[in-house]
Formats: structure tokens, C-alpha cells, sequence
């Protein structure tokens, strides 16, 4: 798995405590990090459906992980209808889904995902499919702009930061993430007490806004429910506020429903010892539910 560690591993298989034979559903399958640790504690009978919507995902798969046991499936889970067409109906005993953006695609300045490397302002999972952040910021009005950016990436700035963007492209279209992130950052005042570079919350907001992402999330949190068989343990790793919001409230319904039990009370967060292996693990958060048992 070079050139990526996948998030909060021992803590992942541990809290779903994978047995011998038990089906895993990995909706987010990335490098398959996650999905190659829990097919080994489900060897040998137990099966991988590794779902992404990255084809690079899957080539790198192709290579790491068991051929007799794993089926790849290009889809996405904001949309499981469609989805269930290749995964059939059925439920399982596992589900996992890691919602971050993996080292390799942040690490790829032809993604546009990242403003460490000046490439094409792209942004999207699936780069065969939908519109570009480019071309977003091509379209989107003024006060639009700024409710993404206020909204998606938490921005005190976000007028004046939708303004500089507006000003920017009626001089010549925004087409790189280096050209993005300048204007962002001329048009935000440098404080000595900022950790954060002052393009990282828009990026975030573009980056969630060109996927969709929490309107994927929650399409998948309205069907826990359809997924998992009786007794079936799913996992969510979340990266910030917003998804974890929406994981933790559907989590407490669920659970106080009566057909789910809470087996996080509390989001785990990664290590110190983590952290400084991995630092994009410092904002994951890991919830975990169980569905309960049919009655007899």
C-alpha cells in the first residue's frame, strides 16, 4: 500500500471485530487499506465488495487485494439504486465507508484537489463524469459563491473571498489551483495566530460542492437500514464537522429507534503516535453502529 496509510486501521478492524466467513461492503474502497486487513480476519470464506467512484482505485486494487474473494465496482453510494444494480440486493455483515480524500488523488496535482501543486482545477472523484470545479467557478453567482464557501468550508472570509473570485474570473477564467489559491490568498489578511493557509476551507467547500458529498452521505444514511444483515457492524470515518454532524445525529436516531446499538458513544480520533506517522489522520473521526439481532 505505498504512498498511502489508511486512516485510523486498528481502530476500524477492531471496532467491527471482522469474524472468519463475514462479508465486508467497502464503500469507499481507495487503495484498500481497510478491505485487505478485514479479508484477512475473515479468511478464507468471507467476500469484499470494494465500491469507488476513482478508476485509479481500482487499478491499484487489482494489484493488492485477493482476486478470488473481491468483486470491484465503479459506482457511487449517493446513489444506491444504481449501485444495487452491480451489488446486488442483498445485505452484510460489514459495511465501511472512509469519506476522506486519499494521499494518492491529494498527491496528484493533476486532480486539482490540493493547492500544494499547481495543476488543472478539477476536484472531482470520478474524472470521467460531471462538472470540474473549474467550471463551477465559470458559472456560479457572486452570492452563491459565497454560501458554498460560508456553508461547505465553515469561512469567515467568505465574502470577501467570493468577491476576489468574481473580480478574478471577469479578467481571465480560474483554471488552476494556483491561480485559485492566489487570489484567495490576497484577498484574505494574513494573521501570525492562522494554522490554516487561507485557500484550505474554499478548496474544501469546492471539493465537497463538485462531488456532492453531503448529499452522498446522506443518501447512504437514509439506507443504513437496507445494508446491513442482522448483527452487521458499519463503520464511517469522518473529516470534518459537517460529515460528522450528519453521521453522529442519524447514528443517536437509529440507536435510540431500538433496532441499533451505539458501539462509539464518542467519535475515536487517531493516536499522537498516528498523527505524526500520517498528519492527514489528525482530523478523521470514526463512528460505529451495530444493527441488532432479529428477535427469535
Amino acid at each position: 500500500m505505498t504512498g498511502h496509510d489508511p486512516v485510523l486501521l486498528e481502530a476500524v478492524v477492531d471496532g467491527l471485530a471482522p469474524l472468519p466467513g463475514e462479508h465486508l461492503l467497502d464503500l469507499t474502497i481507495g487503495r484498500g487499506g481497510h478491505a485487505l486487513r478485514i479479508l484477512e480476519a475473515t479468511a478464507p470464506g468471507g467476500r469484499l465488495i470494494g465500491v469507488d467512484r476513482d478508476p485509479a482505485a481500482h487499478a491499484m486494487c487489482r494489484t493488492s487485494l485477493p482476486a478470488d474473494r473481491t468483486e470491484l465496482v465503479h459506482g457511487n453510494f449517493g446513489d444506491l439504486p444504481t449501485l444495487r444494480q452491480s451489488i446486488g440486493s442483498g445485505t452484510w455483515d460489514l459495511v465501511l465507508a472512509d469519506l476522506g480524500v486519499s494521499s494518492p488523488q491529494l498527491d496528484d496535482g493533476e486532480r486539482g484537489f490540493s493547492f500544494r501543486f499547481d495543476g488543472p482545477l478539477d476536484m472531482r472523484m470520478d474524472p470521467t463524469r460531471g462538472e470540474t470545479a473549474a467550471q463551477l467557478i465559470a458559472m456560479i453567482t457572486e452570492e452563491s459563491l459565497v454560501t458554498l464557501i460560508k456553508e461547505l468550508g465553515e469561512d469567515r472570509h467568505a465574502r470577501k473571498i467570493a468577491a476576489a473570485i468574481i473580480r478574478a474570473r471577469a479578467e481571465e477564467p480560474i483554471e488552476t489551483t494556483g491561480r485559485l489559491a492566489a487570489v484567495i490568498r490576497n484577498a484574505v489578511p494574513v494573521t501570525g495566530s492562522s494554522k490554516l493557509d487561507a485557500a484550505t476551507r474554499t478548496f474544501q467547500a469546492l471539493r465537497i460542492a463538485v462531488n456532492r458529498e453531503l448529499e452522498a452521505l446522506q443518501h447512504l444514511l437514509d439506507r443504513i437500514g437496507s445494508l446491513l444483515s442482522p448483527g452487521g457492524r458499519l463503520a464511517i470515518i469522518s473529516f470534518h464537522s459537517l460529515e460528522d454532524r450528519k453521521v453522529k445525529e442519524c447514528f443517536r436516531t437509529l440507536s435510540s429507534e431500538g433496532d441499533h446499538l451505539l458501539l462509539t458513544t464518542r467519535p475515536i480520533r487517531a493516536t499522537d503516535s498516528e498523527v505524526r506517522h500520517n498528519p492527514r489522520s489528525r482530523s478523521a473521526r470514526l463512528r460505529i453502529i451495530r444493527r441488532l439481532e432479529e428477535p427469535a
